[in-house]
């Protein structure tokens, strides 16, 4: 059961930060893909099989040193 989550992600200026957060996110077990843009401030992760909280990718994305949007 794969899927896919959407953040919103303020803090991201460069490609070099995009893919500093891809490489952070890529790490966690159970994602397989994740495409993030400094342009728009999106990022889009695909999971496998095993499920994983959004929040477990939430603090890692802010450890990474960027900003969730949360509504």
């Amino acid at each position: 059961m794969s899927g896919l989550l959407h953040f919103q992600v303020d803090g991201m200026s460069c490609g070099g930060c995009s893919g500093k957060l891809e490489k952070a996110l890529s790490e966690i077990p159970g994602i397989q893909a994740v495409t993030a843009s400094h342009e728009t401030g999106a990022v889009t992760v695909t999971l496998g099989e095993r499920p994983l909280p959004r929040a477990t990718i939430e603090t890692v994305i802010e450890e990474t040193g960027f900003d969730v949007v949360r509504d």
